[in-house]
């Protein structure tokens, strides 16, 4: 059994839809981001970074696992699922994961920023941050191109960047001149546990709006 840690965002969404893929029991766990309930002492001895996602495999003696790329590594191994044995299929995926987490998440996450949290718009900022993630955006396309998935067979290489492109709308990303981008977007949001992922955990209703949405998130930025 999995003890899955999460709030509504990409990052925690890459963990749904991975237990989703591999039908592992867990139980989740709703972190209240607004309250600041990461940065509370019982759950910095899970993640001492004070982020989510985090898991506890109670399997295997409580072991913990934090940052979303290492539990997506850590869940692959334990199911034997969407990672590859073989030493350069598997080093092709994890390169692609390791591109999700050191570029498209950390721009695509300032670009949300200052795009569209910041009191003060800063058209430095905003053009600085939606450039580099298009950058980003056209590698992913290009890869693509001769491609139906990332690296290969469908693996956590999708599963750790399909929702950041999904939220490609909120950092003022154009997903339309991407079209190989656009066509694994979609068919990659057809699969059942995509479906189902994208919505652990669901999102409280009097939160729907988008001015109701950017004002939460700017009391936790602040």
């Amino acid at each position: 059994m999995i003890d899955f840690y999460t709030a509504a965002t990409p990052n925690g969404k890459k963990i749904a839809i991975m237990l989703e893929e591999t039908g592992l029991d867990y139980t989740l766990h709703k972190i209240n981001l607004r309250e600041n309930e990461q940065k509370e002492d019982w759950y910095l001895k899970i993640n001492p970074n004070g982020r989510i996602p985090a898991i506890i495999d109670r399997d295997e003696n409580d072991f913990r696992v934090f940052e979303s790329g290492a539990i997506l590594i850590y869940l692959a191994e334990k199911s034997r699922k969407f990672l590859p044995s073989d030493i350069k299929n598997r080093s092709d995926v994890i390169q692609w994961v390791m591109f999700q987490m050191a570029g498209v998440g950390p721009m695509q996450g300032q670009a949300n920023v200052f795009y569209r949290y910041a009191p003060e718009k800063i058209p430095f900022a905003i053009e600085r941050y939606q450039n580099e993630t298009n950058r980003l955006y056209d590698v992913l396309d290009k890869q693509l191109s001769g491609n139906e998935y990332i690296a290969g067979d469908y693996s956590i290489a999708d599963i750790a960047h399909w929702p950041w492109i999904d939220a490609h709308d909120w950092a003022g990303i154009d997903l339309e001149q991407y079209s190989n981008l656009k066509r694994w977007h979609e068919e990659v949001g057809k699969r059942p546990a995509v479906i189902k992922g994208k919505d652990i955990p669901p999102r409280k209703k009097k939160e729907s709006s988008d001015k109701e949405r950017i004002e939460s998130i700017r009391k936790i930025l602040s």
